[in-house]
């Protein structure tokens, strides 16, 4: 017979964002919500369910050091026995960044799954209480443990990898840059400290923000360039600067989708870059590949190890 005692038992770690909002007298939304508030009224027939305040905080403010902190109750609440499958409530704006540090430094066997909303509970359409009821039922899947880490969200369920935020208003707000069976990388070492830019490429920019991450004592740079990985020949002078100082550079786009290729000259192309050293991202975008670079950067991964990661599509 089964008891409520016998049920698998589901971690469920809040740590802010516009699921755990509420409007301000001044109209500002902001997180004020717990677990134990998000998960009131929350139907779990299946499962018994353990809330874990973490933090409460905007994703937009999260920094390296928050996300380490999310990764690492993660790994807490699997390690703990009794724990089945863990969900973790998370804004949106870096759902990414922080799904894929998690993805990179967990190995489990346990699902886990993040999730969040687009909209407040307040709103006239709340999302949260349909993607906490999507999370749980993936959670309570015994095929996606050993899957990686998942995304619930907007009736879709999608993997960290290449995952990217592409509305700012729909319900279904995430998408997969590859249909590609995951990428498992494990790269464990923590990235609280780490320092690694994104610099923006616009058409005919020169090095004056590259130049600027580097007077700063950055570890590692993304370019966020255009079209399928191009900059201009202003970068790629500077590149030769990245390539002189050991600083990894790596170069995604601002095009939502698709597969990078280093494949344009005329001075300031793809080909050019790669030329210089720098290494193209063939699938992960900008927030993504900050991530995956300050792990490989953490872990003290090679020059080549640097690249074969960032070529996996």
């Amino acid at each position: 017979m089964t008891t409520t005692a016998t049920l698998p038992l589901i971690s469920v770690i809040a740590t802010g964002g516009t699921i755990a909002s509420t409007t301000t007298a001044s109209g500002a939304t902001t997180p004020s919500l717990g677990a134990d508030a998000l998960l009131e009224g929350t139907e779990a027939p299946g499962a018994r369910l353990r809330p874990v305040n973490l933090m409460a905080v905007d994703s937009s403010s999260l920094t390296l050091a928050d996300m380490q902190s999310i990764s690492d109750e993660v790994r807490r609440q699997v390690e703990d026995d009794e724990v089945s499958a863990v969900i973790v409530l998370h804004g949106t704006d870096s759902m990414e960044e922080s799904s894929l540090l998690t993805d990179l430094q967990l190995e489990s066997s346990k699902p886990v799954i993040f999730t969040g909303s687009q909209f407040t509970a307040e709103s006239e359409a709340p999302d949260g209480p349909a993607n906490v009821a999507a999370a749980l039922a993936a959670a309570l899947d015994p095929a996606n443990g050993g899957r990686g880490v998942l995304v619930a969200f907007g009736g879709r369920l999608l993997k960290a990898w290449g995952l990217t935020k592409a509305s700012a208003d729909r319900a279904d707000a995430f998408r997969s840059v590859t249909d590609k069976p995951a990428r498992r990388l494990h790269l464990p070492a923590p990235v609280a400290g780490m320092r690694v830019d994104t610099v923006a490429v616009v058409p005919g920019a020169d090095a004056t923000h590259l130049h600027a991450s580097l007077e700063a004592g950055v570890q590692g740079i993304v370019l966020v360039g255009l079209g399928s990985g191009n900059a201009s020949q202003s970068i790629v002078s500077a590149a030769w600067e990245c390539q002189a100082s050991d600083i990894p550079l790596v170069v995604s786009s601002r095009v939502p989708f698709g597969v990078l290729k280093a494949s344009y000259g005329g001075g300031g192309g793809g080909h050019d870059l790669a030329v210089v050293g720098a290494i193209h991202a063939a699938v992960l975008r900008a927030g993504q590949a900050r991530i995956l670079l300050a792990a490989l950067i953490a872990n003290e991964a090679t020059s080549e190890e640097i690249a074969a990661a960032f070529a996996a599509e």
